[in-house]
């Protein structure tokens, strides 16, 4: 099995062979079956993201649904997560990783579910990001929420390497 640092390396590798076009048509082939699944169906306040160019993209997808549901985005904070409320009113601003980011008060509510984006992830829920910890930190603060994973279909590895602190998907959801 590789490390965390090949996996990563090895998943980068995979994505420069697709175009930006090939990568947009999997990320709203994706999202189509995000939105029909029935926790998303039943859900009336969900976490999102704002998409690095190298994410299942969701920008669409969050101005769709932003009227319809209540919309949290993360929000990076020195080492955190600060989820954030999307509002009518609410504008962006570029936070530390050139991800448009949300300006609003801290969400201090509930979630019905959390989409997470990952660099990789296995049949078995487990997930490697970026290596900084911030989803599982912030993860496991809501373990009892449904947790649906997000990814390219390249993305799906048959082992993910885990640590303890590390939070498992309920659901993966790829092509």
């Amino acid at each position: 099995m590789m490390d965390k640092k090949e996996l990563r390396a090895s998943i980068k590798l995979l994505k420069r062979q697709h175009t930006g076009e090939q990568l947009l048509e999997q990320s709203e082939a994706i999202m189509a079956k995000l939105e029909r699944h029935p926790d998303f169906r039943n859900a009336k306040t969900v976490m999102l993201y704002s998409a690095l160019p190298d994410e299942v993209q969701t920008r669409d997808f969050i101005e769709k649904w932003r009227h319809q549901k209540r919309i949290i985005l993360p929000t990076v904070v020195g080492d955190d997560i600060i989820p954030v409320e999307l509002t009518e009113n609410t504008g962006f601003a570029v936070g530390d990783f050139n991800i448009l980011e949300p300006q609003n008060v801290p969400y201090t509510g509930d979630y019905d579910l959390i989409v997470v984006p990952g660099v990789a992830f296995d049949n078995d829920g487990n997930r490697i990001g970026r290596g900084r910890g911030y989803y599982d930190r912030f993860l496991c603060k809501h373990l009892n929420v449904k947790r649906i994973g997000i990814c390219f279909d390249f993305q799906l590895v048959p082992e993910v390497p885990t640590e303890p602190n590390d939070i498992r998907m309920d659901e993966v959801i790829s092509l």
